[in-house]
């Protein structure tokens, strides 16, 4: 008992300090007019290739740019800088500790990198786990999280943090339905349970379906006023 109130009070701290340097973050968002996503899911969920598909969509008609957040390499960077959209890719190894998650620390480190002046939008594409980057704020305005079916339908019972602080789920991959034992029903069930009448939207990356619906939703929060 004494081991875990020990852990708990130095979790405690840990956030603290994080929500500091977020509110710090949030506060530069707004001087700059920027709004901002925090896109988070578990690896291979499609973030990047939605991201893919939003960047065309939204070509013209809203200034975005992207934070890109990965333990190594910059491969997903790599993929999004076709779109010649400002683009930071922020790795947590070396340098921070190869965490599973960004915090409001790092994404503040990569912001000296882009004219968050010149955004309407940025989307932070955080590390791919289904755990801990629902734990840190890093001063966003919304949190979308992106699910594929490929999943299983239980996974918000069994990680309902994750699911509980976004406000909209991108179910993806929905082209596969017809070829998984998936039962979408019972699966937006669960995520009722755990964060009620949250807004969901179904989408493929492959074929398209729900990316003007997902582009509208972030159109209507980023447009500049």
């Amino acid at each position: 008992m004494h081991r875990t109130a020990v852990k708990q009070v130095v979790m405690e701290g840990v956030l603290d300090a994080n929500d500091a340097l977020a509110q710090a973050n949030r506060a530069q968002f707004d001087a700059a007019g920027t709004y901002v996503v925090n896109m988070m899911s578990s690896p291979g969920a499609g973030k990047t290739a939605l991201l893919e598909r939003t960047l065309e969509r939204l070509h013209g008609k809203l200034r975005l740019g992207v934070l890109e957040g990965d333990v190594q390499t910059t491969l997903d960077a790599d993929r999004l800088s076709r779109f010649h959209v400002p683009l930071v890719q922020v790795n947590t190894d070396p340098g921070f500790g190869g965490e599973c998650h960004l915090d409001a620390n790092m994404v503040r480190s990569g912001l000296s990198e882009l004219p968050l002046n010149d955004m309407d939008v940025l989307v932070i594409e955080n590390v791919g786990n289904l755990v801990c980057p629902a734990e840190f704020k890093v001063g966003e305005d919304t949190r979308v999280m992106v699910y594929s079916i490929t999943e299983g339908e239980e996974k918000p019972l069994k990680y309902p943090l994750m699911f509980r602080s976004a406000d909209l789920v991108l179910v993806n991959k929905i082209d596969l339905l017809e070829h998984l034992d998936f039962d979408l029903e019972q699966f937006l069930g669960y995520l009722d349970a755990v964060n009620p009448g949250v807004k969901r939207i179904l989408t493929s990356a492959r074929t398209g379906q729900g990316v003007d619906e997902w582009c509208s939703w972030l159109e209507e929060r980023g447009a500049p006023s």
